[in-house]
């Protein structure tokens, strides 16, 4: 059995030098919670998206639990949500006493099918969530054009798109809300950490939200040149991202661009090691698609292999090679499955898809080394246990 010395993680962390000094600045300073270096992150990451509008939150939950909140979503509505994402795209639809409509993905990109989409709608729908799955953008224009004329907004879940495009329009210019992550494995990180953006008035309002319902630059009111008072205008939630997270993703946002080289050439890397190998389903971007690659998810063809994909990962774990699963489809997850009586069946491409994906490591530490180390074990169960 093909086997490297030490276990090589999933996704760590690409934290530098430059990250520690930027911390430690902050805490030297006066400021650590929100505060000056947090807007010049939302300045500097607006900037970079070409965000019409921009707030910096402690988590994409938040941002799209705000996002539902400022385009007036509540009991009685529906929102449609992908089968196939990470639990809290639905979650927050649940927070606002709206019903998540759970959509199976098309087949090809693990995103959100728009022909389903259209047979899903009712006169209730007011909302539609497309995540872009694994950095890979979302089918959106049948998804516009679907809601021009109704009452309809699209708020996208963006926690996997930084740098994402769509036809060749950034993933959050737009000034419809899309909701992104900074959290610890993302392409970009905080550790912890989100936003919003969009509508400069929406993004404003969820502004407020997010820091309690307190007016307007609030959180100056400890500084020399702020006041002491401040009127809450809205019931808000505990949302502000600090300082010290926003030290963290200043200096992420200067390496960003080196990240997503080194990410293209580990994909293209994956491509050239396992091509070949009938057994495996590759992940591969759509023409008009610039993908962040987050995650890279590939499918295994059952068929042609003598164990499922559990006992796949676990071949690759005794190989020393870590990996995960994108994601358990929320209908099959046991709260929504048991209030709402979903099936698998009920969005079989998500469900089938699950059965048979792994998510091998890219990060931008991840070495040649490191690399081949993954691709040789893959083929080496694949030929162990092939039919």
């Amino acid at each position: 059995m093909i086997q490297r010395d030490t276990f090589l993680s999933f996704n760590p962390p690409a934290l530098s030098d430059a990250e520690r000094a930027e911390v430690m600045d902050t805490l030297n300073s006066e400021w650590v919670t929100t505060g000056p270096k947090t807007r010049q992150f939302e300045v500097e990451l607006g900037a970079y998206l070409g965000a019409p509008g921009i707030v910096a939150l402690n988590s994409c939950t938040a941002a799209l639990h705000v996002g539902l909140s400022v385009l007036g979503i509540g009991p009685g509505d529906e929102v449609i949500v992908p089968a196939l994402t990470f639990c809290a795209t639905a979650n927050v639809v649940e927070h606002m006493g709206a019903r998540p409509v759970l959509v199976d993905v098309e087949p090809g990109q693990l995103t959100l099918d728009p022909i389903r989409v259209a047979q899903a709608v009712t006169p209730r729908t007011r909302a539609i969530l497309p995540v872009h799955y694994a950095g890979h953008p979302a089918d959106l224009d049948p998804l516009f054009a679907l809601c021009a004329g109704r009452d309809i907004a699209i708020l996208e879940d963006a926690a996997h798109a930084l740098p994402t495009s769509y036809r060749g329009i950034r993933v959050g210019s737009r000034s419809s809300l899309a909701a992104f992550s900074f959290y610890a494995t993302k392409n970009l990180s905080t550790v912890e950490g989100g936003a919003l953006t969009g509508d400069p008035a929406l993004v404003e309002r969820a502004r407020t939200l997010g820091h309690h319902g307190m007016n307007r630059d609030a959180w100056k009111r400890f500084d020399r040149t702020g006041s002491w008072y401040y009127e809450v205008v809205l019931p808000g939630f505990k949302y502000n991202l600090t300082d010290i997270a926003a030290s963290i993703g200043l200096q992420q946002l200067k390496r960003l661009e080196g990240f997503q080289r080194r990410r293209r050439q580990l994909v293209a890397a994956y491509r050239d090691g396992l091509g070949d190998l009938e057994a495996l389903r590759l992940p591969v971007a759509q023409p008009w698609a610039e993908s962040s690659w987050h995650l890279y998810v590939v499918r295994l063809d059952l068929a042609q292999l003598r164990i499922d994909r559990n006992a796949f990962i676990e071949e690759l774990k005794a190989r020393n090679i870590g990996t995960s699963v994108h994601y358990l489809p929320v209908h099959m997850q046991p709260y929504y499955r048991e209030k709402y009586h979903y099936l698998p069946a009920d969005c079989p491409v998500a469900a089938d898809a699950f059965t048979r994906m792994v998510s091998l490591p890219l990060h931008p530490g991840l070495s040649d080394s490191d690399l081949q180390d993954v691709v040789a074990a893959v083929r080496d169960v694949v030929a162990r246990f092939r039919v």
